[in-house]
């Protein structure tokens, strides 16, 4: 017995230290996060260094409680947040190495016990990043897209366009200069001329750094339109989404036509969008998008949309892209060069295929009857993607076509336009690439 307690008192297993840390670059305000472990004798103390130019700053020294007399630890994990201001401390920028020790409250080592040390190379840089802009107008309707060329002082993890709430993040590497960053942003059809638009940029060590450029913002108007649901829609689309909510199989059609134009459409988004997030660091595409040959408009841009059922009101939500018909089973071609980066079927959407054009714009061709490519296949402007239909909410047959950048639905009509592709994307980047001469 004595000697089985002694075992555990002298116990040889060391603590465990996980430091959560982005990047070895300490900015004017860091926070680091230390998980300490052990899960014998308990933890005891942990103390943190910044040594830097021959000088030695303590930035954390704490000791744990004692659970009995015999120095049993009463904390067996423990996660710290260790708060890093080198100029408040008075450290200068430049290398250091950030020291970490955590002991336990084991026997050995004369009572100190078993203790585990890391030393970190860190770089202190208290110095934020410029943004110089080099692109000179930015016209922008509501509901449309835009692009912002700019170059950073240093190399930065997080840059682009700030729009409102919604964040574009900025993309180098087209640019012989890899410091030139190009972003396409884009307002939603409900943002006004009040939204806040500015460039930002954070280097390594977390400083942040804003800049304004000019901008101005077109206020359009979009369409309402009025869809009366019938009870042949209701039994002839119903059973498409039955087996994805077994729980309303008995429930009335129309209230299963209200789950999925609400929440399944609110899911669909989301998977968009996450496709979006995906895109390639490069451009795939050249000139104007192509649109559904032989085709008449049949819904546009950001319809808001009132559902009807009986006489009454039962939702509303907006027609986030352009309805194209042609005839039945019309082959689509690839509006523009791109990857594969969905194919398959969504929801409302039925089968459907995005093509992702390279730094967050992507294009989607919905309610198809079939799909002819595959999951990151690289098509030609042109290619046939497949043929339209009446899958997912499609009242007939034809084509539900979008364009996102990023996260943000807009306009299609920018893109089938050559005169604003030129305007707005190619003279600039045809005058930053002068300026690279």
């Amino acid at each position: 017995m004595a000697i089985w307690f002694l075992a555990i008192l002298f116990e040889g297993e060391k603590p465990s230290i996980d430091l959560k840390w982005a990047s070895p670059a300490l900015g004017r305000t860091q926070t680091l996060t230390l998980t300490l472990k052990d899960k014998k004798s308990g933890l005891r103390r942990v103390w943190v260094g910044l040594l830097k130019d021959g000088r030695e700053d303590v930035l954390l020294e704490t000791k744990f409680p004692s659970a009995s007399i015999f120095g049993r630890g009463e904390i067996h994990e423990k996660t710290i947040e260790v708060l890093v201001e080198p100029q408040k401390m008075g450290i200068s920028d430049g290398k250091g190495i950030l020291r970490i020790g955590v002991w336990d409250y084991a026997w050995r080592r004369i009572l100190h016990g078993n203790r585990t040390y890391l030393e970190k190379e860190i770089l202190v840089d208290t110095v934020a990043p410029n943004i110089d802009v080099l692109t000179r107008t930015h016209n922008i309707n509501q509901g449309g897209a835009e692009v912002v060329i700019y170059k950073l002082t240093e190399d930065c993890p997080v840059s682009g366009v700030q729009v409102g709430d919604n964040f574009f993040p900025g993309h180098g590497g087209y640019f012989k200069d890899k410091q030139i960053h190009m972003a396409f942003f884009a307002l939603s059809h409900t943002q006004g001329r009040d939204t806040r638009i500015f460039l930002k940029a954070a280097d390594y060590a977390g400083n942040p750094v804003s800049a304004g450029f000019p901008y101005y913002i077109g206020k359009k108007h979009f369409r309402k339109d009025r869809i009366n649901i019938s009870e042949k829609f209701l039994k002839w689309k119903m059973p498409e989404f039955q087996k994805d909510m077994p729980d309303m199989a008995n429930a009335p059609l129309v209230d299963q036509f209200l789950k999925v134009n609400r929440d399944f459409r609110k899911e669909n988004y989301i998977a968009v969008t996450e496709v979006s997030k995906k895109s390639d660091e490069r451009i795939y595409w050249r000139g104007s998008f192509l649109r559904l040959p032989r085709s008449a408009r049949k819904a546009s841009f950001a319809d808001h949309r009132t559902y009807r059922y009986k006489g009454r009101t039962i939702d509303t939500q907006y027609h986030l892209g352009i309805d194209l018909a042609s005839v039945a089973h019309s082959k689509v071609p690839a509006a523009n060069s791109g990857k594969v980066s969905f194919a398959g079927s969504l929801g409302i959407y039925g089968k459907s295929v995005i093509l992702d054009h390279g730094f967050g714009l992507m294009s989607m061709y919905a309610h198809l009857n079939e799909v002819s490519v595959k999951l990151g296949q690289i098509v030609d402007k042109g290619t046939i993607l497949g043929r339209t239909g009446t899958t997912g909410l499609a009242g007939g047959d034809h084509l539900h076509f979008g364009i996102l950048v990023h996260n943000i639905f807009v306009n299609p009509v920018e893109w089938w336009d050559p005169k604003w592709i030129k305007n707005n994307v190619k003279l600039k980047i045809d005058a930053v690439q002068a300026r690279e001469q």
